[in-house]
């Protein structure tokens, strides 16, 4: 959510943003808030006006009676009545104007950073760089669910029949490789300086639409019926709301965390959700990053969150690039955002793994995070990037790691967590 100061001193940097990515229909949005927030000021400022008139003739009102002047003091006494009537139906207003603003107000987009490249969608993301060689190997690479199925390592069919399309069942060596592989990236994160958490799982209304737009929350959010509560989509939402209405010392930042927590995804849209395969799903667990900083700071911040997941994969030697998010493909709080994409021997193409955003101070104007400074409080910049996803970073390795005798190779770093062993037959 912006500062309204921001609509009124700069509206036509606001709807430029809103060009920028290319919601035109919002534009009349900006118009209506500078409306309501000229009528609204003017309540307020008559509403200040009747308050202070109020009280001071409600002083007179005992200095007449004691003097005996009745009627004088029941004159006064009508004059507060009307002022008091006055103020009560302004204070109406200002409440029902104050929510007609912030209801505008929440689905006005973030403005992006001057480096995002513009465009309408996704297609039109930028390359950055590419971390490692990708490699074809001279042998057929086949589906992943086939990989794992030949290993008995996945099971569809049981999974569509007890919980329908998106689920899995994952056993055998396959279900303790997705263990390892949340392990070694728990331990990366914690060995990088990051503080562990496993936070709730589910989180109230007033926190869901304090981390995301509304549009993110209808296509995403499971709800809990008949409670005030929903399903994470992913750990962050939690971890964010922890900071709700706190205001934190300039020297406790930055605050650096790692989380684990399982994710619950409608996942409505275009994509869809696959017949057959782990790639996109309605249940998944994940290791995460979230950062809380100062605002000067958020910038570096961004740069090391996303190295950090191009630097676990790396350790993994599974090749990945990074793609700049263009200005159309950004979610409305986002002021930048970097995916991390990992290489796929079998479609020869890279394919999302991880994202990496900076909200700026969007979550934490919605949530009230500030940070206490010399000068006054101020609020507080949040990040936060995917370390690891699987099972869809099950896909990666499998198929980096696959050999053409169909034994999957585990490299040095997940060995510990796997019982010591060098490959799964």
């Amino acid at each position: 959510m912006l500062d309204i100061k921001l609509v009124r001193t700069n509206p036509e940097l606001v709807k430029e943003n809103i060009k920028k990515k290319f919601q035109d229909e919002k534009l009349v949005l900006v118009d209506e808030v500078l409306a309501m927030d000229k009528e609204f000021r003017e309540c307020k400022q008559r509403g200040d006006y009747c308050r202070s008139q109020r009280n001071a003739l409600s002083k007179q009102i005992g200095a007449l009676m004691a003097k005996g002047q009745k009627d004088e003091a029941e004159k006064v006494k009508a004059q507060v009545a009307e002022f008091a009537k006055e103020l009560a139906d302004l204070e109406v207003k200002e409440e029902e104007l104050s929510n007609e603003i912030k209801k505008r107000m929440m689905v006005i987009p973030n403005i992006i950073d001057d480096s995002v490249p513009i465009g309408k969608d996704d297609s039109e993301n930028v390359e950055v760089e590419r971390f490692g060689e990708p490699k074809v190997p001279d042998f057929e690479v086949p589906y992943h669910v086939d990989i794992m199925e030949r290993l008995h390592g996945i099971d569809l069919d049981s999974a569509r029949r007890t919980s329908g399309n998106g689920f899995y069942y994952l056993c055998g060596d396959i279900a303790r490789l997705h263990s390892a592989i949340l392990s070694y990236a728990r331990d990366f994160m914690i060995d990088r300086g990051f503080t562990y958490y496993i936070p709730p799982f589910m989180i109230r209304s007033n926190v869901v639409t304090g981390v995301m737009s509304f549009t993110e929350m209808e296509n995403m959010m499971y709800k809990i019926e008949g409670e005030d509560l929903y399903l994470i989509g992913t750990s962050e939402h939690s971890m964010i709301g922890k900071f709700m209405d706190t205001v934190l010392s300039e020297d406790e930042l930055p605050k650096a965390l790692t989380s684990y927590s399982p994710c619950f995804r409608k996942e409505v849209g275009a994509h869809g959700i696959e017949e057959r395969g782990v790639y996109r799903i309605h249940q998944f667990e994940k290791q995460e990053m979230i950062v809380v900083c100062h605002p000067d700071d958020s910038r570096d911040w961004f740069v090391k969150l996303y190295t950090n997941t191009v630097d676990f994969f790396r350790s993994l030697d599974i090749p990945v690039r990074t793609l700049e998010c263009c200005s159309g493909d950004l979610a409305d709080l986002k002021v930048k955002s970097i995916d991390v994409e990992a290489w796929s021997p079998r479609q020869k193409k890279y394919f999302e793994v991880g994202s990496c955003s900076n909200l700026g101070d969007a979550q934490a104007r919605r949530l009230g995070i500030r940070i206490k400074g010399k000068e006054g409080n101020y609020f507080a910049h949040t990040l936060n990037n995917t370390v690891v996803a699987p099972p869809r970073m099950l896909i990666a390795f499998l198929e980096n790691n696959l050999r053409e005798d169909g034994s999957i190779a585990i490299p040095a770093p997940l060995r510990m967590y796997m019982g010591g062993k060098e490959e799964i037959r």
